[in-house]
């Protein structure tokens, strides 16, 4: 905690911020108007906003504090797992962005992945939605837990608050204008924090380095906290310390990015498929000089820490302390805040998916009969109920951020990516075929990360990618019926995404 005068000034800079995220939720409420508003903001939004609000929902606090500390306490070893995500990310923008924008409103004009993939497969069978819409609700809740672990951690090592009031704060303020603004709000908010974030992550080492003395100090630092250390780690090096498994492993989050419902609604929501082109350099640009400077920041820290003569209690908090010592306090609370920004775009970008999951996905599937008012409560009610159980999760303080992002990530991933990838690129996808993949892929990754035997060795996304992807292949191969109305519209989105004809 920082000195009573320098935690007064970051306060009130906190609160502003607070101050500042309600009134873009309040403006975002007199601009949603109707249901799909709530639920896509009307699909009109830019490409700078589309991906900027990609990037800072998707990162969250893994990439201001989980990267950070992974850096620092094992170097650049950890590395990978950035190197993996930008990859994945690219191939997404790529590959998946054009061809679901177009899909998704040519296929009954879907506003979310479940909803997109029972209309993709001409069913009257509801059990594709609804069991992805369970699989959303069952996932989120680690994933917005991890947020909220986040948010506790902040307000006990800016403040010195406890650590459950810190993360009800958090919870709170996010949820507010979450429910006003639905993910319109959420994106607009993401534009403002991913900005943030990015100047802190390339802010805090600048300083930090030049107060270092330049690159040869940090190094030679580094290298002495290894020594320091016993010599059983090599902060400096990609290899030391790695395995094969570990270091694929390490990529293969970027298989996570094809299954991520937060991050893939929101090529749903751009203007055009015209527009996934400047989205991607633009989310492509910032998340690489993010990525970079939350990997310096972990470095740095260690030869910091290291001159000082002293060590962190917890290496999630290296950017935190970093920007504590390195700012005065008003510009080290803005940096401070850069943390908070990260934390809640991603969980208010998962509280709006979770919400649409469970009215539009699940509710509505049993045929309930209301309004679309009636609606807009409900996915209201879906807010506070996700916040609440994720908070008592969260409530283990033992948990990690990464290891609650890890388990996450890799259950979307192997649900829905394999799912995701072959219905935008494979004609004879079927709906048993779907449920299989994600079935297959969710109960993999739930027994495989429960197993320590297992998940010490190869993270769970892989097998259950690989396994999903093979029973939707095999399942629908032996179900598949030809379906014209199936291939009128795949047809229709190759038109739309290539820039051809529809056939006659």
């Amino acid at each position: 905690m920082i000195e009573t005068a320098d935690s007064s000034v970051q306060l009130v800079a906190v609160i502003l911020y607070f101050a500042c995220m309600l009134a873009i939720g309040y403006y975002a409420y007199r601009r949603t108007s109707s249901y799909d508003d709530y639920m896509l903001a009307g699909r009109r939004l830019r490409p700078s906003t589309a991906a900027l609000s990609a990037g800072a929902s998707d990162m969250s606090g893994w990439l201001m504090m989980g990267l950070p500390g992974a850096i620092y306490a094992s170097g650049l070893v950890e590395a990978w797992i950035a190197i993996g995500l930008t990859v994945g990310a690219w191939l997404n923008w790529k590959f998946v962005a054009p061809r679901l924008r177009a899909y998704t409103e040519v296929s009954q004009n879907s506003i979310t992945i479940p909803s997109f993939l029972e209309s993709r497969l001409k069913t009257d069978n509801h059990a594709v939605r609804i069991i992805a819409g369970l699989i959303i609700l069952a996932f989120f809740i680690f994933y917005v837990s991890s947020g909220l672990v986040a948010g506790g951690q902040f307000f006990t090592v800016a403040f010195g608050l406890e650590y459950v009031p810190g993360m009800l704060i958090v919870a709170g303020v996010t949820v507010v204008y979450t429910l006003a603004g639905g993910f319109l709000g959420a994106s607009l908010t993401d534009v403002v924090q991913g900005t943030m974030m990015f100047i802190g992550l390339l802010l805090v080492p600048i300083i930090a380095l030049a107060t270092m003395g330049g690159w040869g100090d940090v190094t030679s630092g580094v290298d002495a906290a290894d020594a320091a250390s016993g010599g059983d780690v090599d902060r400096m090096s990609f290899l030391v310390g790695a395995s094969f498994w570990g270091v694929v492993s390490a990529v293969a989050w970027g298989l996570g990015y094809f299954g991520q419902p937060h991050i893939i609604v929101r090529f749903m929501a751009m203007r055009s498929v015209a527009d996934a082109p400047a989205a991607r350099r633009i989310g492509i640009g910032w998340m690489a000089l993010a990525g970079f400077g939350a990997v310096m920041t972990g470095l740095i820290g260690v030869a910091y820490f290291q001159s000082e003569g002293s060590a962190l209690d917890n290496p999630e908090h290296v950017f935190l302390v970093l920007a504590q010592a390195m700012f005065h306090p008003f510009i080290a609370a803005l940096l401070l805040a850069a943390v908070l920004a990260a934390v809640m775009s991603t969980i208010s970008s998962q509280l709006v998916v979770s919400s649409s999951a469970l009215v539009e996905d699940i509710y509505l599937s049993f045929g309930r009969n209301s309004t679309r008012r009636q609606q807009l409560m409900l996915g209201r009610a879906a807010v506070l109920t996700v916040s609440v159980v994720a908070a008592l999760l969260a409530l283990d303080t033992e948990s990690t951020i990464l290891d609650l992002v890890g388990f996450a990530w890799a259950g979307f991933g192997a649900a829905f990516g394999p799912v995701v990838l072959l219905s935008l690129y494979w004609r004879k996808l079927t709906m048993p075929g779907v449920l299989a993949g994600m079935v297959v892929g969710a109960v993999t990754v739930g027994v495989w990360g429960s197993t320590d035997t297992l998940s010490g060795v190869v993270y769970e996304i892989i097998p259950g990618f690989a396994l999903a992807l093979l029973a939707a292949v095999v399942v629908s191969l032996a179900t598949y019926r030809r379906n014209a109305q199936v291939e009128e519209e795949f047809d229709a989105m190759l038109a739309q995404t290539s820039g051809t004809k529809t056939p006659a």
